[in-house]
């Protein structure tokens, strides 16, 4: 008989589903010590900072952010001064019969310098459409660290949850196996028949079957960890309570609306959308550049005519000026391009705005309909393991069947596991609220305390400064961390240890 009580790792956060917290600081609750009688333990926080530091999902979206940085750049180099240098060296293989001072070779060289004074607002507005384009893409950055939290999270969750699930089957095979024990030996001092002997074998197989696949389920769970943490995961802490969760769905949602990521970033690229038709415009406009050059020529004493030079100089400066007259209506079609991309970009508002709504009520509703079912399934074990004692007892009076007994025993598994099941709902389906609402990102989660963070801003400003055309960053290489090394996880839990919070008979 394994113990009467073992410990559910969920059931920390019990207390904190039953109510809305106030809105605080998570990493003061995520600063919880873990279980000094445990050892090797992981913590949530831990695991987070691992995926922060490792995510292969992370490093992709912080690329894609730096590379957006370069476009700024690029659209500020289209207003800056450009020079360029070109020379031609000329053998001239056969001279024109006509000419008495052609040169047998000649060595040509310019400089020339343009420096844009107008452009119609292309540069400008391009500049600007640049810049929101940036700001998008540190809100999809933020976007980003929420999906990937919120996956590991989950992930954190199910391998609590799974080894939970394989501690219960183990326990539920041990009844069986005893019970089964106890009816064959009743049936062979002819105390019951051998219907009563099919039915305990019955359930037993049933419940091995059970036990393998829980136990594949398990090892599942844990790949995925392994794929998000880049760790396998080691005697998983209990998280910590959630704070911050909204008293009612109308508050989830104001906060979501404001604070979003996906939401900003669409939002953002809107406005850059918008900017994107004054940019197609400029193409009617007339343009305007100082333009200066200088020049060389050498013919090496090849010149032909008496005292001729052999080399010369020459300089110029002057302004180009560009009006465009026609151009088949190749302006026209891009403005009109630019405006049905900003109109789309208008409706992606409306639609990430509708589909944040939709998961923030969502989330919230799961949440609260987890909390419910945790106190209708604490009941339902409690009755469950009442009924049970009180079916074994009336058994051995006469009163009770064998199969009376299996059923009750079969009552108590459904409501352990819809429990277990539910404490694991409601902790994922309240992180993902406050993901819904912007509230799970790095800082939030207090990790800006553990590990250096990520800052977007550093990178832009480094890149907007190098005007140099030689410049050039390390060869790029992966940043996130390999799991080809980790060993292939099992589905077995240690034999004593169960985080399960619910009573076994």
């Amino acid at each position: 008989m394994r113990a009467a009580f073992v410990r559910l790792a969920l059931a920390g956060a019990t207390a904190a589903w039953a109510c809305a917290a106030p809105a605080q600081d998570v990493a003061a609750q995520m600063d919880q010590a873990p279980d000094a009688t445990r050892a090797d333990t992981d913590t949530l926080k831990e695991a987070l900072i691992r995926a922060y530091a490792s995510n292969p999902t992370l490093e992709a979206t912080r690329a894609n952010l730096r590379a957006t940085d370069e476009n700024v750049a690029i659209q500020r180099a289209q207003g800056r001064p450009s020079v360029d240098l070109s020379g031609t060296y000329t053998e001239y293989l056969k001279q024109s019969s006509t000419s008495f001072i052609s040169p047998d070779r000649q060595l040509s060289t310019n400089l020339d310098l343009g420096l844009p004074v107008f452009s119609g607002g292309a540069v400008r507005n391009g500049i600007r459409a640049a810049v929101s384009r940036v700001e998008a893409g540190r809100a999809d950055l933020r976007g980003t660290e929420s999906f990937v939290f919120s996956q590991v999270v989950a992930a954190y969750m199910d391998v609590i949850q799974q080894e939970a699930l394989v501690s219960l089957a183990i326990n539920n095979v041990d009844v069986l196996t005893t019970n089964f024990q106890a009816t064959s030996d009743r049936f062979e001092i002819g105390d019951l028949t051998r219907t009563d002997v099919a039915q305990s074998e019955s359930r037993l197989a049933v419940a091995q079957g059970d036990l393998e696949a829980t136990r594949a389920n398990l090892l599942t769970a844990r790949e995925n960890y392994i794929a998000l943490v880049g760790d396998a995961p080691d005697a998983l802490e209990p998280p910590p309570p959630l704070p911050g969760l909204p008293a009612d769905p109308e508050r989830a949602v104001d906060v979501a609306l404001e604070n979003n990521p996906d939401l900003i970033a669409a939002v953002e690229r809107a406005e850059a959308a918008g900017i994107d038709i004054e940019v197609a415009g400029a193409g009617r406009l007339p343009t305007l550049s100082v333009v200066t050059g200088g020049g060389y020529q050498n013919y090496f004493g090849s010149l032909g005519g008496d005292g001729a030079a052999q080399n010369a100089t020459s300089a110029t400066a002057g302004l180009r000026f560009t009006v465009p007259i026609f151009q088949g209506g190749l302006t026209a079609a891009r403005q009109r391009q630019a405006g049905a991309l900003a109109n789309a970009a208008l409706e992606d508002v409306v639609a990430t705005e509708r589909n944040i709504i939709a998961d923030v009520r969502a989330a919230y509703s799961s949440w609260r309909a987890s909390n419910a079912i945790i106190a209708s399934g604490e009941v339902a074990v409690s009755a469950a393991e009442l009924s049970l004692e009180g079916v074994r007892a009336e058994n051995t009076v006469g009163n009770r069947t064998i199969l009376d007994i299996l059923d009750a025993q079969r009552e108590l598994l459904s409501a352990q596991v819809q429990l277990v099941t539910a404490r694991r709902n409601a902790y994922v389906a309240g992180f993902n609220l406050l993901a819904a609402m912007g509230r799970a990102e790095a800082r939030d989660l207090g990790l800006d305390g553990e590990i250096p963070l990520y800052d977007p801003v550093a990178n832009y400003d480094r890149v907007q400064g190098i005007i140099w055309d030689w410049q050039q960053d390390p060869d790029p290489e992966a940043r996130s961390t390999r799991t080809i090394d980790i060993p292939a996880p099992t589905g077995n839990i240690p034999e004593e240890s169960g985080p399960l919070g619910v009573r076994q008979p």
